[in-house]
């Protein structure tokens, strides 16, 4: 028996967030839209994400996240409108109720925590290590439900 819960993240979700000052941009609050679906026989699940700041799109992304079943990993794929294009996928894990991805490129690492509260609420915690993961520096919190 597969052990595949991407299957909650199925649907569409709105949420708020708190973007910390970085090198990718100012500080502040974003609104933001997610859609999920699976595919590929329930191996994959395809997000689109956008979000805005002050009524003005300020980042698209598209998510490829996938399911091997006879390893039972997770991996993720990234791609968003800052210019970040994944060399390879971020290997991912379940620990409880968070799904954690830790992605490697030339500008650094960024690991993604997704904790689900419920099954209609999760939150997103991005932070970012330019150091080798040997200190994380806070990007952008999110908490999202869902609408459908």
């Amino acid at each position: 028996m597969s052990d595949n819960r991407l299957k909650l993240f199925v649907g569409h979700w709105t949420g708020e967030e708190t973007i910390a000052a970085s090198k990718w941009g100012l500080g502040g609050t974003a609104l933001a839209e997610i859609s999920s679906k699976l595919d590929l026989n329930d191996r994959a699940l395809i997000q689109d994400y956008s979000a805005d700041r002050d009524g003005k799109r300020w980042l698209a992304a598209h998510a490829v996240f996938l399911f091997d079943e006879p390893t039972e990993s997770y991996n993720l794929f990234w791609f968003d409108s800052l210019g970040f294009v994944p060399a390879q996928p971020a290997p991912g894990k379940w620990n409880g109720e968070n799904l954690s991805f830790v992605r490697v490129s030339p500008r650094g690492q960024t690991r993604h925590l997704y904790t689900f509260s419920s099954s209609d609420r999760y939150l997103l915690r991005l932070e970012s290590s330019f150091d080798g993961g040997v200190t994380w520096a806070l990007v952008m919190e999110g908490s999202y439900s869902r609408v459908s």
